[in-house]
Order: structure tokens, then C-alpha cells, then sequence
């Protein structure tokens, strides 16, 4: 019996290390069916050579954003209902529009591209497989980034019944080989694609109604929302959608 002793203490060993393991906080979320391609060129900086001229971005407009998505504030505790609410930050076309995406402001130290993707409304993507193509709008919207408040480009005329969905390539933009990378993770307007395990912690962008001036204001959190260094202020890169008619 006493030869039988070292093997089964080995067993209960094992045993013990495989209670011990928990579950990940975090899946890998690959694109590798996924095109990319840019809306048109753009310089060595990132900065496309498609801006149209600049909107007039209002202090008022700034300053209620501001003080919404306050920079290192939870927006767990500050503005709960953002983040409580089933909304997604994607644009659903209903007739046939004119999209236009402005810039308003980054707080980062990640080098940020800002793509998009479309898909037929209410039919969400339930994986990446279900992204054909994104499309870079900003290749370049974080750390460095030369656009300034206003920036604006058109990403297109889209026909109703499509939906256009958002995706902040974090660290993507790479200023010494002046491209983008596209091995990167993805945070994306729609959850379900985004790494995270915990419903509550997937989303990354939040859709704020700016009523006054029309405007549909979306903000991006573009850390791991299960990471210690994360702030959850969704104030990382901030734009605007403007949809005509």
C-alpha cells in the first residue's frame, strides 16, 4: 500500500490546483475574416486628406460634454443610466442619409485609429465573422493626433434599414511605420464584441443625446474594463454623428 502513497498525493495535488483556477475575465475577440480599408488617403500623421471643412464645435456643446464624461470620474457611479441602458452607440439609417463623424476631443495615451462598420439593422453582429469590412474614419485619434475640435469627415450615403457600428483600434496607429495595425484589440459600439466576460463591464462606447444642437454624442473607453488601470470615464476619444437628412 505504502508504494501507492506518492501517486495519490499527487492526484490530491492536482485536484487541488484545478479548484483553484478561475474562470478568465477575458476572451480574445479576432477579426480575421474581417477587410479593412480607409475611407481615402491620408498623411504621415494619421490625418486624413478627406476633412471637410471644420463644424463650429459650441462651447456649450464642449462643456455639457464635459461635464458628463469628467475625465478619471466612474461613469458607473456618475451617470449610471449610460451604461444601464440596453442603447447601443451605433446609428440606425431609416431613410436614405448622409453620414458625417466630427471630432471633439481625446484624453489618451494609446494611439487610437476610429473605424466603422454597417450591417442590416436588427441584425446585430453576433461575432466578427458578421463584420464584412471596417472602414478607418480617423486613422489616427489618440495620442499624437493632429486633428483638432471640428475635424469632420463624411463616411458616406447609406440606403435605410442599415446600421453603422463603431470601433476604436486601440494602440492601431503606429507614427514610425505610418500605418495601421490591425492586430490590435478591438473595442466596439457593439458589445457583444467586445472581450470582456462580464455583461457589465463590455460595453466601451455611450450614445449622449445633445439635444439642443441635435447631435448624437458617442464616447469611448478604450481600456480593458477589467484591468486595475481602468478608469471608466469613457471620455478617451469623444465624437459626434451628424445625419442628413
Amino acid at each position: 500500500m505504502k508504494k501507492y502513497l506518492p501517486l495519490f498525493g499527487i492526484m490530491i495535488i492536482l485536484i487541488s490546483c484545478k479548484k483553484k483556477e478561475k474562470p478568465p475575465v477575458t476572451v480574445p475577440v479576432e477579426f480575421n475574416s474581417t477587410t479593412y480599408q480607409a475611407l481615402g488617403a491620408y498623411d504621415s500623421s494619421g490625418t486624413p486628406g478627406y476633412l471637410l471643412p471644420k463644424d463650429a464645435v459650441s462651447t456649450d456643446l464642449q462643456s455639457y460634454v464635459n461635464n458628463i464624461l469628467v475625465e478619471k470620474s466612474d461613469l458607473r457611479k456618475t451617470h449610471p443610466e449610460l451604461l444601464s441602458t440596453n442603447a447601443i452607440a451605433d446609428l440606425e439609417i431609416t431613410q436614405p442619409a448622409d453620414v458625417f463623424i466630427t471630432f471633439v476631443s481625446q484624453v489618451t495615451t494609446s494611439k487610437n485609429a476610429l473605424a466603422f462598420y454597417t450591417y442590416p439593422a436588427n441584425h446585430s453582429p453576433a461575432s466578427p465573422t458578421d463584420i464584412d469590412t471596417i472602414t478607418y474614419i480617423f486613422p489616427s485619434i489618440g495620442l499624437g493626433t493632429k486633428l483638432q475640435t471640428g475635424d469632420k469627415v463624411k463616411i458616406g450615403r447609406f440606403d435605410a434599414g442599415t446600421s453603422i457600428g463603431f470601433v476604436l483600434l486601440r494602440d492601431a496607429w503606429d507614427p514610425a511605420a505610418r500605418t495601421i495595425n490591425t492586430d490590435v484589440v478591438h473595442f466596439c459600439s457593439n458589445d457583444i464584441l467586445n472581450p470582456e466576460v462580464d455583461p457589465a463591464l463590455k460595453k466601451h462606447a455611450v450614445l449622449i443625446n445633445y439635444p439642443h444642437e441635435k447631435k448624437l454624442l458617442i464616447g469611448f473607453e478604450n481600456t480593458n474594463r477589467t484591468a486595475a488601470t481602468a478608469d471608466h470615464d469613457f471620455n478617451d476619444v469623444i465624437i459626434y454623428a451628424t445625419v442628413t437628412p
